[in-house]
C-alpha cells in the first residue's frame, strides 16, 4: 500500500503536468500579443459620454473580428486635431502602437474658432505651415499654433515611421437643415481639407461625410433628427452611431490595397449599409 503522502505527492505532480501542457507557450503568448490593434482618434462624435449621445468609434468593434484585431478607442469630447496632440494622446498612441497596426482619424468639428480664446481649442485654418504663437488660455503658456492640415499630417507621419497604416476620415455630418441629395457633402472646410489633405499624402481617405448623409437621402429632416440624432443636432444617438458605423465599415471595403478590411468579421463583410 503506498502511503497518502506518496499519494498526494502523485497526484500533484500530475496535476502540474496537466497545467503545463494546457499552457501556453512562449511562442503562443508572444504571437498573441502580435495581433494589430485599430486605434481611433476623434472627439465627440466618435466617442461620447453624455446621455443619449453615442459616438460611432464605440459601436466599431463590433464590425472586427476581435481574435484577429483589437479596436482601441482614444476618441475624447472636445478635442481637436491641435489639442488631441498638445495634450500628449497621440503621443501614447505612437509608444504603444507597433508595426501593422492601423489608425483612424477623425478630427475637424472642434477645429474651428480663433486658438488663442477659450475654449482654446482652434487650429489656423488651411494646409499651409503658417504658424501663430499664442498664450494657451488652459496652461498659460506659450505655444506655437499650426494649421488643421500640419496637425494632420502629423498624424499619418508619425503612424507611418511607426509601421502603422493611417485612414483619415471626414467628419460624420451634422443633421441636415434641407432634405439631402445624392452625393451631397457639407459644405464645411475642414470636410473638404481633411480630404485634401489625405490626397495629398497619398494617405488611405473614407469619405465618411458623403456616407453618411448619403443614407439621408429620401428621408424628411424631422425623421432623420428624430432617428439618429441627439437634440442638439450634432452629435448621434445610438442609431446614429450605428448608422456612421457601418458607413466606416464600408468606407474601409471601397478602400484599395487595405488590408484592414481583411479583419472584418463575415458579416461586416457583407453588411448591408440600409437606413
Amino acid at each position: 500500500m503506498f502511503s497518502k503522502a506518496f499519494v498526494s505527492a502523485l497526484v500533484a505532480s500530475a496535476l502540474a503536468a496537466v497545467c503545463a501542457a494546457l499552457a501556453p507557450t512562449p511562442a503562443a503568448a508572444q504571437a498573441g500579443n502580435k495581433i494589430p490593434t485599430l486605434f481611433i482618434v476623434g472627439d465627440s462624435t466618435v466617442k461620447n459620454g453624455s446621455k443619449g449621445m453615442v459616438g460611432w468609434g464605440e459601436v466599431l468593434a463590433k464590425h472586427f473580428d476581435k481574435s484577429k484585431i483589437k479596436v482601441d478607442n482614444h476618441a475624447i469630447a472636445g478635442r481637436s486635431s491641435r489639442t488631441f496632440q498638445n495634450e500628449g494622446r497621440w503621443d501614447k498612441i505612437i509608444a504603444a502602437c507597433k508595426s501593422g497596426d492601423f489608425v483612424l482619424v477623425q478630427m475637424g468639428h472642434n477645429d474651428g474658432g480663433a486658438p488663442d480664446k477659450a475654449p482654446g481649442r482652434g487650429s489656423l485654418p488651411g494646409l499651409g505651415e503658417e504658424t501663430k504663437e499664442i498664450v494657451n488660455t488652459t496652461t498659460k503658456q506659450k505655444e506655437i499654433v499650426h494649421t488643421y492640415g500640419w496637425y494632420m499630417r502629423k498624424y499619418i507621419n508619425d503612424s507611418r515611421a511607426k509601421g502603422m497604416t493611417p485612414i483619415i476620415c471626414s467628419q460624420i455630418p451634422h443633421a441636415p437643415k434641407q432634405p439631402v441629395k445624392p452625393g451631397q457633402v457639407e459644405p464645411i472646410k475642414h470636410v473638404a481639407w481633411a480630404e485634401e489633405v489625405a490626397k495629398n499624402e497619398k494617405a488611405l481617405f473614407v469619405d465618411l461625410n458623403r456616407l453618411s448623409l448619403s443614407k439621408f437621402v429620401g428621408m424628411s429632416v424631422t425623421d432623420i433628427e428624430t432617428k439618429y440624432f441627439a437634440p442638439d443636432k450634432g452629435h448621434t444617438n445610438q442609431a446614429g452611431a450605428e448608422l456612421n458605423a457601418l458607413c466606416v465599415v464600408e468606407g474601409i471595403r471601397l478602400l484599395k490595397d487595405c488590408p484592414l478590411k481583411n479583419y472584418l468579421t463575415e458579416a461586416g463583410k457583407t453588411a448591408p449599409d440600409k437606413k
